[in-house]
């Protein structure tokens, strides 16, 4: 929504900026660098350092082209320095901006000490910053020494932006991002001590307390032992808030806040919306996915959206898209291509508040008793900073990250919703409080709680604190719950909690005892007229199409001649596969083969074991057999029917090659009905449940298999491929990310699966599994047959000895036993040889030959473990 600029006309400046450009003084001429990107316009930076009383300011400054233009100040977050803040920078001045950006007193080069934003140091910098501006040849001025300027930040820059605007009237137009209105209401809320983000807050300026001016120290070492805000605490942070000079911020204001953020919720931002709407500015108010806690920052978006704010209201480009009264980012889902959340945008043509449109839920449940542990431990876990935005975009998918210890909380839950409902805003309940000791400290949240009542999600990890006084005889208090944006399904309940122990807050360490019962419906604030933009068209709706017509095109161009697939063979009807002369060469090349002149029979009621190493053409064959990829030369059939892309015969075959790919917002259960659909086959035919039961997924087939670990995914995909009981079941290493108990599951299952009269071809690098579970074996090396047949002959073979020896046998002595005549190959093993016979050569003329060339044995018989058996095979295979 468009709304004119302010009127512009003589500003008076205030007193104290009287004479304050003869204190800034620049200590040398600067430095210039101009730093420029592919096409875009060069950018020039000076880097250089004010003199302020009692500090220096290490500033750099950032235009392009020439003449004059207005001017924006971006602060950076608390902890950070100037640099943090450049790309922007750099991005202002391209559009058109003269851009000075500093390190705050006690950050990156800059010295002083942090004030937190103190209006006589930190924000009197501002001012001292913006003399310099106005004398600055490249920067539009409204007048003699004051300059077109806005400013924008996040956190502590946003902050500054907001105390500077009303402290100095020729700030024009201000943006500030994920901030406090009142530092006071936001470490202290409700007179509970925040204090595991006190804690970092006092810590980020490198330096501990003592980066501090001493008042601020002294006040939160003593806040920090005490667990209880005191009166001068309040006062000394409310002094240094925006909230302090509210009355006089009346520059158009874009306020960004995140939703993903326990240190400045978005109360925050409600407050110094209304505040400056109140005085006559323009404001737009943006909640962004994320915060201080993490998740997406949308720096992209945001940018652009500053920018064409400043365009609007410093440049007064009429036509700037300057965007929606209000915009709040929404997660719609999960994009299956990348498993990457999809954030849309829902927005309005007025600040709703956190109050509008409220819904009245009903809640059950008697009065409870509860307790505060001694020294208010073992702590409820909701908040964790830092963390909570990683978090809180997993309530937004139905998962939830918190702990409430039994004993230690009251619970309120309302009936399961008949409809779904979209809490926008701060949802409100009253509670009358007991406490045994008179007071109480109390946090209150509302959990969204799936139908089977077990999972339950805070939304963003939010939790609202309370102090309640006087509550020995019971005391009526208004709970007002954190602002959140989220969906609630139908089916889903409400539930309130009021706990005794937060994690991030602090409560009384001495025991007590409260009793809470709730007095009212919970009122949620819903706001229906949120316009939500339509998800961005994936790129495969128009892509596949158009991929489609070229492929088309090349085959009508080229004149590709198709063949038919042979006629089924009557006589192989009953023959599960036959492999003849199958060949496939390396892309691009004549002479080097993946799978060469291969050729093997399997019957019905087999475990075919496909061995080989790396690079044996074990996978390029199933990929063959599964009609994936075309042979060169050969044929494979399956039932009879020669296999070529999409042969109905495949509707006999199961499989799990490389990997299956399942849609990640969706449960287990419902991936596989999905895949059962898309074969379009009767739902009595997919035996779901059996396959289920196979993948032993137990109360995690609900859960979107996003949340799956390997293995999980790894079962998951060995069901699919059995869905259908098919006749044909072929497995590509499919104890991959399983467990020891698991792995003799899956042996047991191909076992009983050929019992019934199918077949299994199980591809595996694990020997010992392959020895125990499957009756043939088909041994591949260099994309040639090195040998097939039953498992008992391969490793039986009494042509294969092993030979075990005192003292190791050197490569020389090995390099004779190999070439002697009878000697098929020999390898060097831990304890001696294994030595296969390949023509006359008896046993006992072997050992006559090892003792003429003084090998020491201890032993020598015939081999019956597979890894040796294959270790011998491949050794002597040909290329």
């Amino acid at each position: 929504m468009e709304t004119p600029p302010p009127r512009r006309g003589p500003r008076p400046r205030a007193r104290w900026l009287a004479g304050a450009a003869a204190v800034l003084v620049l200590v040398g001429a600067g430095t210039w660098t101009a730093v420029a990107s592919g096409e875009e316009p060069t950018v020039r930076r000076q880097d250089q350092i004010m003199q302020m009383p009692g500090a220096t300011i290490d500033t750099s400054y950032f235009t392009s082209g020439t003449g004059r233009r207005p001017a924006v100040l971006i602060g950076h977050g608390f902890g950070g320095d100037k640099d943090d803040v450049r790309a922007q920078a750099e991005s202002l001045a391209r559009n058109g901006f003269a851009v000075l950006t500093w390190s705050a007193r006690g950050f990156g080069k800059s010295t002083g000490k942090i004030g937190l934003n103190d209006p006589d140091r930190e924000v009197k910098d501002v001012s001292r910053m913006i003399d310099w501006l106005a004398k600055r040849p490249e920067v539009e001025l409204d007048k003699a020494g004051d300059p077109r300027v806005g400013m924008t930040g996040q956190s502590y820059g946003g902050a500054v932006s907001l105390l500077a605007a009303g402290h100095d009237k020729r700030v024009d137009a201000i943006a500030p991002q994920i901030t406090y209105w009142n530092l006071a209401d936001a470490l202290f809320p409700d007179g509970v001590f925040k204090k595991l983000w006190a804690g970092i807050f006092f810590s980020a300026g490198g330096g501990g307390c003592a980066s501090y001016e001493k008042q601020l120290c002294d006040m939160y070492e003593r806040v920090a032992v005490s667990g209880t805000p005191d009166a001068a605490a309040r006062t000394l942070l409310e002094q240094r808030s925006p909230s302090a000079v509210g009355d006089r911020i009346d520059v158009p204001a874009l306020i960004v806040q995140g939703q993903s953020d326990s240190l400045f919720p978005l109360g925050q931002a409600d407050a110094m919306a209304k505040a400056i709407s109140a005085n006559g500015a323009p404001v737009d108010v943006d909640w962004k996915q994320g915060g201080h806690d993490g998740g997406d920052p949308e720096t992209g978006r945001v940018q652009s959206r500053i920018t064409s704010w400043f365009d609007r209201y410093l440049k007064d480009d009429k036509g700037a898209d300057t965007g929606p009264a209000f915009r709040v980012t929404r997660t719609g889902g999960v994009d299956s291509t990348d498993g990457v959340a999809v954030l849309r945008g829902a927005s309005s043509t007025r600040y709703p508040g956190l109050e509008s449109g409220g819904t009245d839920v009903p809640l059950r449940g008697r009065a409870q008793t509860f307790h505060n542990p001694p020294g208010a431990s073992p702590p409820a876990i909701s908040t964790v900073p830092g963390l909570g935005g990683g978090l809180s975009q997993l309530s937004s998918f139905g998962l939830g990250f918190s702990l409430d210890f039994p004993g230690q909380y009251a619970s309120f839950d309302s009936r399961p919703l008949g409809e779904a409902l979209r809490i926008t805003g701060s949802p409100t309940v009253r509670v009358t409080v007991t406490s045994d000791t008179g007071d109480a400290v109390l946090f209150g949240k509302v959990y969204d709680v799936g139908p089977d009542g077990r999972q339950q999600v805070l939304p963003s990890q939010l939790v609202a604190p309370v102090r309640v006084e006087g509550a020995r005889q019971g005391k009526a208090v208004e709970l007002t719950m954190p602002a959140v944006d989220h969906e609630v399904d139908a089916g889903h309940r409400l539930r309130v909690v009021v706990a005794a122990t937060d994690l991030g807050f602090a409560s009384p360490v001495a025991p007590a005892t409260y009793r809470v019962s709730v007095d009212s419906p919970l009122t949620v604030p819903t706001v229906p007229g949120l316009i939500t933009a339509a998800a961005g068209t994936p790129w495969w709706v128009w892509g596949f199409p158009v991929i489609g017509l070229l492929v088309a095109a090349g085959l009508l161009l080229t004149a590709r001649r198709r063949t038919d697939a042979p006629a089924p063979d009557p006589a192989l009807a009953a023959v599960p596969l036959l492999i003849t002369g199958l060949t496939k060469r390396y892309a691009k090349s004549a002479d080097r083969y993946a799978v060469r002149d291969l050729s093997f029979q399997v019957e019905k009621g087999q475990v075919l074991g496909l061995l080989g190493p790396n690079g044996a053409g074990k996978t390029t064959t199933l990929r063959m057999l599964m009609g994936l990829i075309a042979p060169d030369a050969g044929e494979i059939r399956v039932f009879g029917h020669a296999i070529r892309p999409g042969a109905p015969v495949l509707s006999r075959v199961g499989s799990f090659v490389e990997g299956a790919g399942f849609l990640p917002h969706l449960s287990g259960r419902e991936n596989l009905e999905l895949y059962w659909r898309a074969t379009g086959r009767p739902v009595e035919d997919s035996h779901i449940e059996e396959a289920l039961k196979i993948a032993g997924l137990g109360d995690a087939l609900s859960r979107a298999v996003r949340t799956y670990s390997q293995g999980m995914r790894q079962r998951l995909a060995i069901a699919q491929a059995m869905l259908g009981m098919p006749d044909l079941l072929i497995l590509d290493e499919p104890t991959n990310g399983l467990d020891p108990p698991q792995i003799r599951e899956m042996r047991d299952v191909m076992i009983r699966y050929a019992a019934g009269g199918r077949t299994v071809i199980v591809s595996s690098h694990l020997l010992s599994e392959v020895e125990q579970s499957c009756t043939h074996l088909v041994v591949m090396h260099q994309g040639r047959l090195v040998q097939a047949g039953p498992v008992a002959e391969i490793t039986g073979s009494g042509d294969t000895l092993l030979v075990t020896t005192a003292e190791p046998v050197s490569e020389t002595v090995l390099e004779r036993i190999t070439a002697m005549p009878g000697v098929a190959s020999a390898v060097l093993t831990d304890n001696g040889l294994l030595v296969a016979l390949g023509g006359t050569l008896s046993t006992g003329a072997l050992v006559t030959e090892l003792v003429r060339l003084d090998v020491s044995l201890t032993s020598v018989g015939p081999h019956r473990r597979l890894e040796d058996a294959f270790l011998t095979l491949i050794s002597g295979g040909t290329a």
